[in-house]
């Protein structure tokens, strides 16, 4: 596949047209951002080890029967997609308290709650990625109550998947970001990356974090530790 027009320009990743219709390219940039991009910087190699951790939890994903616009990666920085139209939703999934929940709900990080907690945030930058509930969602036009519900069987099922393959890797799955789109046809699928840039991991032992938190704590390491995730799963013999 060829990048033709430049369809979308973030701060962390790029979107391509390509000579089909149905078809994108996403290219991950070696920038990385924080507290909607108040803090920015650029990390040699960042993008190559994000895309290749999403090619291989979306390869993952598939094989278990996941639908997600992942169809292959294609160079360093690239993955090849099926185009969607996005949904303005971002549903965070919390194994553990951590980051600005920790701080909502007064609790220690590392917390592990008695359920797994589910967010929902209206994906819109000049409001801050507002917390909201489904009836706002659908009050909003951006999802419908059944869109809901399949985003949240979607996150049930990721989740439970995803907490397995990081635990054999001897890494703590602490939570996620998942974001959704609707293909051509109305198919309603897994979008954007999984990656440390949108989940929260930890080292199962240690505690040690190996995501973007060590950008926003100016913990340093941070491609180090991303490389570390990849290297983890990579081992894992199945």
């Amino acid at each position: 596949m060829d990048k033709q027009q430049l369809i979308f320009d973030g701060f962390e990743k790029q979107i391509y047209s390509t000579e089909d219709p149905d078809v994108v390219i996403l290219h991950f940039k070696d920038d990385i951002t924080a507290y909607n991009n108040i803090r920015r910087a650029r990390l040699s190699g960042k993008g190559e080890l994000n895309c290749a951790i999403s090619a291989l939890l979306f390869e993952y994903l598939r094989k278990k029967g996941v639908s997600t616009h992942f169809i292959a990666r294609q160079g360093t920085n690239d993955l090849v997609c099926r185009k969607v139209q996005s949904i303005p939703i971002v549903l965070v999934v919390h194994n553990y308290v951590a980051g600005s929940l920790a701080s909502k709900l007064a609790l220690p990080e590392g917390f592990k709650p008695a359920t797994v907690i589910y967010d929902l945030r209206y994906n819109n930058t000049e409001l801050g990625d507002p917390l909201i509930n489904d009836s706002q969602a659908v009050a909003l036009g951006i999802a419908s109550f059944d869109d809901l519900a399949a985003m949240y069987a979607y996150a049930r099922s990721i989740n439970t998947m995803l907490v397995s393959l990081f635990a054999a890797a001897g890494l703590k799955f602490v939570d996620i970001k998942l974001q959704f789109g609707k293909t051509s046809d109305g198919e309603l699928i897994v979008s954007d990356e999984i990656s440390p840039d949108t989940c929260r991991i930890w080292d199962a032992e240690t505690g040690e974090k190996h995501d973007k938190d060590r950008f926003r704590h100016d913990m340093g390491w941070i491609v180090d530790s991303y490389a570390e995730v990849l290297h983890k799963l990579q081992s894992i013999k199945e």
